[in-house]
């Protein structure tokens, strides 16, 4: 088949292949423009563009992700983020959507993970995976400062009670399996469920501590937690990864490793968070 070729056809061509595989390295280089041996080739990463890191995102938790007043993403997970993209070399680009879009949009490629402190339920990890634990969760029952039914479950649990909480959250799912006798209004924004109590329309609501708190800055302390003998649940958020995609688990779970063996998630827990970090899972 050469021979069909003149001389001056064969090696034009041999300069275009050569031309292309340069691309095809360049293109698989990691993105922070080091040396490819210090950090995983951006193709090795497992992320759908390479060099870049989609994240999806709820931007209206404060203090763990939020909008500041420049509109900018801010708190928490963003700081966390921010160094997870600096250690792999890539460029951070975060998409904010309603809570309820961010599995589906996961499911659908949207983006290559989702950091919105999601519990790992048996249900969700049907349709995506997730990292290990990164964040601690202390869920609560908010009830009005005013006065409030009790302070045991029994109390709650009632025909005729109203408990509001995050539509699509795990305190809905925990709501309706502690409190089955009671009503759970759920909401698509986390401080309509929270104003629903404070207002006196709900009677309590199911939230994470640090969520109440920080209502409650701007709220005039309006809510307090129920004198419970212990809280509703306490868990670790995780982050949430495209099914069966080992190779960027792998990457977050070294990191999030790291990150708790230097000081890192300590310090950003008590610079966002609260005064004292928790204890974090053994790595």
């Amino acid at each position: 088949m050469t021979s069909r070729f003149s001389k001056k056809t064969l090696r034009a061509s041999l300069v275009a292949i050569a031309a292309a595989s340069a691309l095809v390295l360049t293109a698989c280089a990691g993105g922070s423009g080091g040396d490819a041996t210090d950090e995983p080739a951006a193709a090795d990463q497992g992320l759908m563009t390479p060099g870049t890191l989609v994240v999806g995102m709820n931007l209206q938790y404060k203090p763990e992700m939020f909008l500041d007043d420049n509109g900018d993403p801010a708190g928490y997970d963003v700081d966390l983020l921010n160094a997870l993209a600096d250690e792999m070399g890539v460029k951070l680009q975060i998409e904010n959507l309603d809570f309820n879009g961010l599995i589906p949009g996961l499911q659908a490629g949207q983006f290559d993970m989702v950091s919105v402190g999601l519990g790992a339920t048996d249900e969700r990890k049907k349709v995506i995976s997730f990292s290990r634990g990164y964040v601690p969760y202390a869920t609560i029952l908010g009830t009005p400062a005013s006065g409030n039914l009790g302070s045991t479950i029994d109390d709650y649990n009632q025909k005729g009670v109203v408990i509001t909480a995050l539509q699509g959250s795990t305190s809905e799912q925990l709501g309706k399996d502690t409190f089955p006798n009671a009503t759970i209004s759920s909401f698509p924004d986390q401080n309509a469920a929270l104003l629903e109590v404070a207002s006196g329309r709900a009677d309590a609501v199911i939230v994470e501590d640090y969520l109440m708190a920080d209502f409650n800055k701007a709220n005039g302390d309006a809510l307090v937690a129920a004198d419970l003998a212990e809280p509703l649940s306490l868990y670790y958020g995780s982050w949430g990864v495209q099914k069966d995609n080992q190779k960027l688990i792998d990457i977050l779970d070294g990191f999030l490793c790291k990150s708790q063996e230097d000081g890192t998630l300590a310090d950003l827990y008590t610079k966002w968070m609260a005064p004292t970090a928790p204890e974090f899972p053994a790595c």
